[in-house]
């Protein structure tokens, strides 16, 4: 007899109605059956609890929903609560779906039948009003027949109901095909099938492809690499619960679908297992152990389940009969579980583990959800609208590009890199680091030898021999030493013209240009012409910085104060101390007399010169125009004379002190110049090359981009249109996604 509580007595009803009411009847609740109806009772106690189940059980149709927005854009990064049902083949998959909806509707076959995921939406819905009941979202409840208890709808197939399920596993084996062919390969895309029913509990199901290891036939060689690479991206989902179907005429601690699970949820939080074909043990054995979790513990439950066979399918066995001997098998064979087991307590297992799991998921999913609506919001800002007034457009873009280009040199772009200096950071870094060291490195006399100073100041005295040193070996020296800053100077004109040309770049990346390829391309060419044509310009200016310096030698200098030290260490006679008087001029002389006798060549043959030869030790040993080999002619003797010769032997005090002088004053010289060159040689880059760019690079724009047709310029990326498309449908979907969540109370989420 029934308790104190709320009763409820459903009128009128025959008996599979009253066992559909039971099957959507939540276990709390305790009820009786007479012939004509069905008195239900709610303990007092349980009352709150009913109505917090009856408010979760809108949750699966909210559900449902988000997946119809979500497949509709083909978007995978929203991770939706489901069910997901691995297995490997001829495990009974196909065989626990069907049971579940009481039809046979899935393809069967040989080999790998299932060959794209199948997001299966179960909704129940009872006979007496199918309309009120139906989640409403296909707008097609006009188009179902009066006379139809139970339909299917594709996603697919717009504006079409299925009431014949065979038609049903037809489609699904078209639809795979059209997507893989008529081999057996696999794909990831999903077919979406909704069934209304009223023998069904509203559930959500992805059926996969079943493991397999060894390919058969026309399947892909890594056909075991695909499907586990499938199975695993959505039992990964941390939002998804793992029904892992596995055959009890099998070792239950070697199934895959286990292993699987297993990897993807090693805590097993989320995995249902179940063992299908319990009646084809061998005899003298039972799933006890298996299905009470003595072998492998899985947390949220071990289901058995006991599938049709081959010959019942072949036979055409109606489902409700093979669900009544399940049930009958289960009483004779596991009684004491023969409540926890079978089809029927499978359905409402699944179906309140989804209602939890929605609920405990859909808080992290509503912030997931508003985030990315906030992120493809901005994003189909940056796409821009559909363009209307062109002119100002363009001039709009015009202004945002110079803007942008001017503040990169500037240092105050919005964007500012981080992982390497650009703009006019880079610039400095070219003007003071790269410019300044090179600089640095030219030696005041480097590629200066003793020679080459004893040579110049030689023909700068002419014929007769100088008792001081003469300026124009030095000035024929210094400029020689000057000129090799110009090299590095042109080298740092074309580091700038370089940046110049990447700021370019960077700031064609903005979205507009993007979006407008043309006019992308039209903006690079008018600044880099625009560079190209200063490029000129600017290295004649640091050539004439160059060539300045070798115009005029300016030693009054205020700095060149090596020349006053020098002259004061002349007249104070610090350059003779260090003289030594030959002790015997005339030894000197007579050594001098027969070296030069040792040069005599007499040929008394002939009176005619031989050719003279060049002393290999100094051939092109000086840069300057050095004095050639000449020849005398004396009472016929062949006299050859080496200009060189004095560097063959140790310097003369005198000799010696004229070199330092002259590097002395080169050196002094030199730094002063290398100074002048360091800071004017950037000046110039600004002016004639960085500053004009500048000022004049939007007026070029504007003077160069209205001269082509708007039509043109701004003609759409391809690209940028799909783009925008996509953001814009899955903004919809994001918007429509965060309404169905937001009709459901607070209440019910906590």
């Amino acid at each position: 007899m029934l308790g104190k509580g709320l009763r409820i007595e459903v009128l009128n009803l025959k008996s599979d109605s009253s066992n559909a009411i039971l099957k959507t009847l939540p276990p709390i609740l305790e009820y009786c059956i007479s012939n004509e109806s069905v008195l239900i009772h709610i303990p007092l106690s349980k009352i709150d609890h009913l109505i917090k189940d009856l408010e979760m059980e809108a949750l699966i149709p909210v559900l449902n929903k988000l997946q119809d927005v979500f497949n509709t854009v083909g978007h995978e990064s929203i991770q939706l609560p489901q069910i997901v049902v691995v297995g490997t083949q001829s495990s009974g998959k196909s065989s626990v779906l069907e049971n579940l909806v009481g039809r046979d509707f899935l393809p069967r076959g040989t080999g790998i039948v299932t060959r794209r995921p199948l997001i299966l939406q179960l909704n129940y819905t009872p006979r007496e009003n199918k309309e009120t009941n139906s989640d409403g979202s296909d707008n097609l409840n006009d188009n179902v027949p009066k006379d139809a208890d139970e339909w299917g709808v594709f996603l697919h197939v717009k504006n079409k109901i299925f009431t014949d399920f065979s038609a049903i596993r037809q489609e699904i084996e078209d639809e795979t095909e059209r997507a893989t062919g008529r081999n057996k390969g696999v794909s990831h895309e999903p077919i979406v099938l909704k069934i209304y029913s009223p023998n069904v509990v509203t559930l959500t199901l992805v059926d996969l492809p079943g493991i397999t290891k060894v390919p058969v036939g026309d399947q892909p060689q890594d056909i075991e690499h695909q499907i586990k690479e499938m199975i695993l991206n959505y039992i990964n989902n941390p939002n998804s619960i793992i029904l892992a179907v596995s055959s009890a005429n099998a070792d239950f601690s070697t199934s895959e679908a286990l292993k699987l699970a297993r990897d993807a949820d090693p805590e097993g939080r989320r995995t249902l297992a179940v063992v299908s074909k319990l009646d084809l043990m061998d005899h003298g054995t039972d799933a006890y152990d298996v299905l009470c979790g003595r072998v492998i513990p899985v947390k949220l439950g071990i289901v058995g389940v006991i599938n049709r066979s081959q010959l019942d399918i072949k036979n055409k066995k109606p489902i409700e009969e093979a669900l009544k001997d399940e049930a009958s098998f289960l009483q004779k064979h596991y009684p004491s579980i023969a409540s926890r087991n079978g089809t029927q307590y499978l359905a409402r297992t699944l179906n309140r583990l989804l209602m939890h799991h929605i609920r405990d998921c859909l808080p992290s999913l509503k912030t997931r959800i508003n985030v990315m609506a906030s992120q493809f919001s901005s994003l189909v800002n940056s796409f821009g609208e559909p363009v209307e007034d062109k002119g100002k457009l363009l001039l709009q873009i015009i202004t945002k590009f110079a803007t942008a280009y001017c503040a990169t040199i500037e240092g105050t772009a919005k964007n500012i890199e981080t992982n390497e200096l650009c703009g006019g950071a880079r610039i400095c870094y070219i003007f003071h680091e790269t410019f300044g060291k090179v600089l640095e490195s030219v030696e005041p006399l480097g590629g200066l030898t003793r020679l080459d100073i004893l040579t110049a100041i030689r023909n700068a005295t002419g014929p007769r021999p100088s008792l001081f040193v003469p300026e124009v070996s030095f000035e024929l020296l210094v400029k020689r030493q000057i000129r090799r800053l110009e090299e590095p100077s042109l080298r740092c004109v074309e580091l700038v013209h370089e940046e110049l040309q990447r700021i370019i770049q960077q700031c064609g990346a903005e979205q507009e240009l993007l979006r407008f390829p043309k006019l992308h391309e039209k903006i690079v060419d008018v600044v880099t012409a625009l560079l190209r044509k200063r490029l000129p310009i600017t290295n004649k200016m640091v050539e004439n910085l160059v060539h300045i310096e070798l115009a005029y030698i300016n030693t009054k200098h205020p700095d060149f104060y090596e020349v006053n030290l020098i002259q004061k260490a002349l007249t104070n006679g610090d350059f003779e101390k260090n003289y030594e008087k030959p002790s015997n001029q005339s030894t000197v002389n007579n050594t001098n007399l027969k070296n030069a006798m040792n040069n005599l060549s007499i040929n008394s043959a002939s009176n005619t010169s031989s050719s003279p030869k060049q002393n290999p030790s100094f051939g092109s040993t000086s840069n300057l125009d050095a004095p050639q080999p000449h020849e005398s002619v004396q009472n016929g003797l062949n006299f050859y004379q080496e200009p060189n010769a004095p560097i063959a032997r140790k310097l003369t005090p005198r000799e010696q002190r004229d070199c330092e002088v002259i590097e002395r004053l080169i050196k002094s010289y030199f730094l002063i110049i290398r100074k002048n060159i360091q800071d004017s040689v950037p000046k110039a880059i600004m002016h004639f090359l960085v500053n004009d760019a500048k000022d004049n690079l939007q007026s070029e724009l504007v003077a160069n981009l209205y001269k082509t047709s708007q039509d043109e310029v701004l003609e759409e990326s391809p690209y940028i249109a799909a783009r925008r498309r996509e953001a814009s449908e899955m903004l919809e979907a994001l918007q429509k996604a965060s309404l169905i969540i937001s009709e459901i109370r607070e209440t019910t989420l906590w």
